[in-house]
């Protein structure tokens, strides 16, 4: 390996590693604190049983982690979990494999003048870190240097990298990868709701008597949150929108496939037609929304003609779908990826929350409108990365905010933006255009995922320096890199996740990350205390301190959580839903008092005090906004980016393949039991009508291309995609170097569900 640098820097990182390693037991006042490497937290037993939350979607389930001698040795689903009820889908079994993986990254890798990838120490590479990130800030500026996160990261990672980036090392731009996911769900609740409030609990699934899914595929997306659909003993009407003949629109009572994004429209239809025959709950409408007038008359022209003819679907459809909104007692709309990445997709998914309004399904048991999250921690990457907001949903350009978490955090308010950062489309515009010259990517494969990924390496050619922080030096990503930092994964270090209903859930250490790898928030410190600001950050010695002190970042903020006393409070509660502020009254014994089912409306000494396992927000009809009334937010629908023409006629629809698979299947492709359970190699499906047109036989290769790339797939022959249309699964590196980079103007999400692609015999 390199040898160390020997500059006062590098001497007190050097100081901390060692003591970090245990070959010293003094000097920790440098860097203080507990680096996590070693065997599992001493408060945990060597043969325990712990809970855990699941860090692959943001379904949140809870994991019963079995250990033997100090480390994690299986796994089962926890049963009184209220997320799960004891129900683990194949990758929450397959959790632990992942860490085993003989690809992790080990040791810090950087990049030689010969081009190649070699081991170096620590020192070395937290010292190239800063001084190749200050040389091009010196350079070109404090915000030539940006960084891309991740939804995959625990809550106290993403505020120590949000404040180290901004406050410490001066950077204005940072992004996460949720902005490929839940960017449009955010911005909708924030313009509608006043916040980001997602205002649904899981119980609702099993409370509604009609379940809306536009743009979602739970059955294979969310297979836990399907099964909590199957438990509803109301006999639900399905309606499922969606233009393939999905998993779960097998299992719908109603489905609807419309013409890929036409949703809009369709959704302005319905509310047209509940509108036109008195459906409305007027008593809602005029106590708890504002708008309404002006959204009733824009909607008039939504006939049901008119809308038949632009989503191919027909009148009686409509009708149908409309009268059962209406006959529903308690009415429940979910969306995900099918919504969030479109052209248009705030606003569509604006069009399902005035639905919600308009109906007055909102605030009650069985009701909402309710976006299902991607990623492990998309929602507490939505709330305290200090990206887009400032952290625990404030706003970098309210002066108040700023003084406020300034306050909080000891610090000079000059330090904190006056504005948002970019969004992640804008970054990389920004590299192409020389403006960002240094970037720092958090567990995220951007040269594998990101939208018409084509463009990405020759993107990344173009900056000084690109750091990648991973568990992993086998990405497509990390290959691409400067430097590789090696990150310690789920299981391997401490924290809290958010999940889709707002849940905070504890995440435990239960193995020693491999090698010199360490968790992302100890990669934090030591580059804090390298680039010179490690004061500002003094008491973020461990997850559990930086908890605590976003705590008080969320005072008065309707995610305030300033009631949860710590993370063992997480682990008796089974989690706890924001918000739950402090209450000027109990202790933690009288909160551990009963069981969670007791009735505290019949004992008022627990009224309040131990938080409800399922908790939904605006029951009492008010809202965040500054008159508490949610508005109705609506505009003309746009056609599509990029049409289909004579030289590429079909829409290349795009989602996830299998519940076995995740994202880009750099964990997931680590089980050989979750490999039996998916395809090994890209796959498209193709309508009967079209494949004989063609010429095409089932399993045999075809050529799909588009005005960016040409790949090559194998051919599934299936009546699920509807003749003029193709489906291929998001996981396989193929796909995105097909699709079309247009984004939505209000979240900057990517259209990743529509493109024009040809399709011929390979």
């Amino acid at each position: 390996m390199t040898k160390p640098a020997t500059s006062p820097q590098a001497t007190v990182l050097g100081n901390a590693l060692r003591s970090i390693n245990g070959r010293m037991t003094t000097e920790l006042v440098q860097v203080p604190g507990d680096f996590g490497l070693g065997q599992v937290p001493s408060r945990l037993a060597p043969d325990a049983t712990t809970t855990s939350v699941c860090g692959f979607c943001s379904t949140g389930c809870g994991l019963k982690i079995h250990l033997k001698d100090g480390q994690a040795v299986n796994l089962s689903p926890e049963t009184d979990y209220p997320v799960n009820l004891g129900m683990a889908c194949p990758k929450g079994w397959e959790a632990l494999t992942p860490l085993a993986a003989p690809d992790r990254a080990t040791t810090p890798l950087f990049r030689g003048a010969d081009g190649v990838l070699r081991p170096v120490e620590w020192e070395t590479a937290i010292g190239a870190f800063c001084d190749r990130f200050k040389n091009i800030q010196t350079e070109h500026g404090a915000h030539s240097v940006a960084w891309i996160g991740t939804g995959q990261i625990c809550v106290e990672e993403f505020a120590f990298l949000g404040a180290l980036g901004k406050f410490g090392m001066g950077m204005k731009h940072g992004d996460g990868n949720t902005r490929q996911c839940m960017a449009t769900a955010a911005v909708a609740y924030m313009e509608s709701f006043g916040f980001d409030a997602p205002p649904f609990t899981y119980a609702d699934f099993e409370q509604s008597d009609v379940l809306v899914f536009i743009g979602a595929n739970p059955c294979i997306a969310h297979p836990i949150m399907w099964q909590r659909v199957l438990r509803n003993p109301n006999k639900p009407e399905i309606i499922v929108v969606d233009p393939r003949r999905t998993e779960t629109a097998v299992n719908a009572t109603q489905h609807l496939p419309l013409k890929p994004k036409s949703d809009l429209t369709l959704l302005y239809g319905l509310a047209h037609l509940i509108i036109e025959n008195g459906w409305i709950d007027e008593g809602f409408i005029a106590e708890s929304t504002t708008g309404f007038d002006e959204f009733r008359e824009f909607v008039h022209r939504f006939t049901p003609d008119k809308v038949a003819a632009e989503t191919n679907l027909t009148v009686g459809q409509i009708y149908h779908c409309a009268e059962s909104i209406h006959r529903g007692k308690a009415v429940s709309f979910w969306w995900t990826m099918g919504v969030n990445q479109s052209h248009e997709a705030t606003r569509t998914a604006q069009a399902i929350i005035n639905l919600a309004l308009m109906t007055g399904n909102i605030g009650r048991p069985g009701t909402g409108a309710n976006s299902i999250t991607g990623q492990c921690n998309a929602m507490g990457s939505r709330l305290f990365s200090n990206t887009t907001n400032l952290l625990g949903g404030h706003d970098f350009k309210n002066p108040v905010h700023r003084a406020k978490v300034a306050g909080v955090l000891g610090i000079d308010e000059r330090l904190i933006p006056h504005e948002a950062s970019w969004a992640y489309d804008q970054i990389m515009d920004g590299i192409d255009r020389g403006e960002i010259k240094g970037l720092w990517i958090i567990a995220t494969n951007t040269a594998h995922s990101w939208i018409n990924q084509n463009s990405v390496p020759d993107l990344f050619k173009k900056l000084d320096f690109l750091v990648v922080q991973d568990m992993y030096a086998t990405t497509e990503t990390a290959q691409l890199a400067d430097l590789v930092l090696p990150a310690g994964g789920w299981g391997e270090k401490e924290g809290t996740l958010i999940n889709s209903e707002r849940r905070f859930g504890p995440v435990k250490k239960v193995s020693r990350a491999p090698g010199q790898a360490l968790s992302d928030f100890n990669i934090f410190r030591l580059i804090a205390h390298a680039w010179g600001c490690g004061e500002m950050f003094r008491e973020w010695t461990s997850p559990e301190a930086v908890f605590r002190i976003v705590q008080q970042i969320t005072a008065g903020q309707p995610c305030d959580i300033t009631g949860i006393e710590g993370y063992q409070m997480l682990d008796e509660c089974g989690g706890v839903q924001w918000p739950w502020p402090a209450k000027p009254y109990g202790a933690m014994e009288s909160r551990r008092e009963g069981a969670l089912g007791t009735d505290r409306s019949r004992n008022p000494e627990l009224q309040n005090s131990v938080p409800e396992q399922e908790r939904r927000l605006f029951a009492d009809g008010k809202f965040f906004t500054p008159d508490g009334r949610a508005r109705f937010v609506y505009e003309e629908p746009r056609p599509v980016a990029e049409p289909t023409s004579p030289a590429y006629p079909f829409v290349l629809l795009t989602g996830r393949g299998t519940s076995a698979q995740w994202h880009t299947n750099s964990r997931t492709a680590k089980s050989a039991i979750l490999r039996q359970l998916y395809p090994a190699n890209a796959y498209v499906e193709i309508n009967p009508e079209d494949a004989a047109r063609l010429g095409i036989e089932p399993n045999s290769r075809v050529e799909v291309s588009s005005p960016r790339g040409r790949i090559v797939a194998t051919a599934f022959v299936t009546g699920t995609v509807q003749p003029g249309q193709i489906f291929m699964p998001m996981h396989y590196a193929e796909t995105n170097k097909l699709t079309h980079p247009a984004f939505d103007p209000y979240s900057r999400q990517p259209s990743y569900k529509h493109c024009a692609v040809n399709l011929k015999p390979a």
